[in-house]
């Protein structure tokens, strides 16, 4: 059995722009996050002009909140049964999915996984909110701004577990070449600078000369929104370290405004990355309710140094205004992903590979009954819009003069380590009192108490 394709039907148009807040199912997406990728390499930044388009395109296409779903909820109940049986009634209706199902019913993060041995069934429990589209073509909640879970995201997450296994995780890198780094340290011997010459004139022909960057991916399929919002995500953050884009938040200067006049080495440089921030899951005794918390996103960071030939290793030393830049971007997540929503999709990314990742290391699925074949792709093949990822970018990197050199920032990455989060549960006596009661309706989500 064939299901249906998770999208809105108004949008399955071919576009130049858009945006993945759109919607599911454009295949010629090229933006996520406000961030263009283009299948050429070429990388920026959407246009006023195209998220006003697209702001338009999102609200034509998306069905506004109504009934309970127009009312925040402190925890908002979601049936995996249910949902499943959701997908297989679009199916067998050749309907295409409304947008409570492609949006999960308003939810903003999963806090709690349920065994519900009684219903052969498992549900994820988290707080939940109307919707809207920002100007800019986002959607996200109306009384947090936070951008709302996607169904295509969880199905991703799913999917992904074993991959991410024999992976060591899910990983994105966006890396020089180790020719690019030769081509741009004989580049740098030529130069002479006078006393009081500004550098800035030799930027674009260290670019040129440290051309395309590759993008790395692994343990996630490479043509999934999921694996697009971590290229977004990564270089998003890269812009607003080397001050290519001016930081949405008062307390998150760029790297450069910290490096300054500060002395600079000639063989390291730093790289940062953002990975996986997680509370230890907590479980009640029966193993019945299991609870995620923590931030669930952090930025770490370390001193890269290169040979003769360009190839890079980790030094494991930390250069201490990258750590101060690193600790600033963990401080100010928050703020950060309310003001750019890429931040906060990278979060929900994470969040549902850890729900993925749980559920199937714990086994939840085998203790409560369900049978997860649809979400996992396994019986029943839930399709989804497909993205072409190119391989290189356009450089995206700064260069620090210092007094002692050359500091050129262009590395940065994306490691989300969903097993080490879920293997080592500790025991909460209080969650057993947790409970999410079915909902007396047909309805595959409810609001609990």
């Amino acid at each position: 059995m064939r299901l249906p394709t998770l999208m809105v039907a108004t949008l399955c148009l071919a576009m130049t722009m858009s945006s993945a807040y759109a919607g599911i199912g454009l295949g010629t997406q090229r933006s996520v996050g406000g961030v263009m990728i283009a299948p050429d390499g070429s990388v920026r930044a959407a246009t006023a002009e195209e998220q006003k388009e697209m702001a338009q395109v999102v609200r034509n296409a998306m069905e506004a909140p109504t009934g309970e779903l127009a009312q925040a909820a402190d925890r908002r109940v979601i049936s995996l049964n249910g949902l499943q049986a959701k997908l297989k009634e679009a199916h067998e209706s050749g309907q295409h999915l409304d947008t409570e199902t492609m949006f999960l019913a308003g939810m903003q993060r999963i806090e709690y996984v349920i065994v519900d041995q009684e219903n052969n069934d498992i549900l994820l429990a988290g707080p939940a909110e109307p919707w809207m589209v920002r100007p800019d073509g986002h959607v996200v909640g109306t009384e947090t701004g936070g951008s709302v879970l996607r169904l295509d995201d969880l199905v991703t997450a799913f999917r992904s577990v074993e991959t991410a296994r024999n992976n060591g995780g899910i990983l994105c890198s966006i890396e020089p070449t180790p020719e690019g780094r030769v081509r741009l340290q004989n580049f740098l011997k030529n130069v002479k600078l006078r006393p009081g010459q500004n550098p800035a004139y030799l930027e674009a022909g260290m670019r040129q000369a440290f051309g395309p960057q590759q993008i790395l991916l692994g343990g996630v399929a490479t043509n999934s929104r999921f694996a697009r919002t971590l290229v977004a995500a990564d270089f998003e953050m890269k812009r607003i370290a080397m001050g290519l884009t001016q930081s949405p938040v008062a307390g998150l200067p760029s790297y450069l405004e910290l490096a300054k006049n500060q002395v600079q080495s000639s063989v390291s440089t730093p790289r940062w990355w953002m990975a996986s921030d997680y509370e230890p899951v907590a479980r009640d005794e029966e193993g019945r309710v299991w609870k995620i918390s923590g931030q669930g996103v952090k930025t770490l960071t370390e001193d890269d140094t290169f040979d003769k030939q360009g190839n890079v290793r980790a030094t494991g030393r930390k250069n201490a205004l990258a750590s101060k830049w690193a600790d600033m971007m963990t401080e100010q997540f928050e703020e950060l992903s309310r003001e750019r929503p890429v931040f906060r999709d990278l979060r929900n990314a994470m969040d549902l590979a850890v729900i993925a990742t749980l559920i199937t290391q714990q086994q939840l699925d085998h203790k409560s009954g369900i049978d997860l074949s649809v979400l996992r792709g396994n019986d029943s093949h839930v399709e989804l819009a497909s993205y072409e990822m190119p391989k290189t970018l356009e450089p995206q990197c700064s260069f620090v003069k210092g007094r002692a050199g050359w500091t050129v920032t262009a590395s940065g990455g994306v490691n989300v380590n969903a097993f080490a989060v879920s293997e080592n549960p500790v025991t909460d006596e209080t969650l057993g009192s947790i409970a999410a009661a079915s909902d007396t309706s047909s309805r595959w989500w409810w609001d609990g108490k």
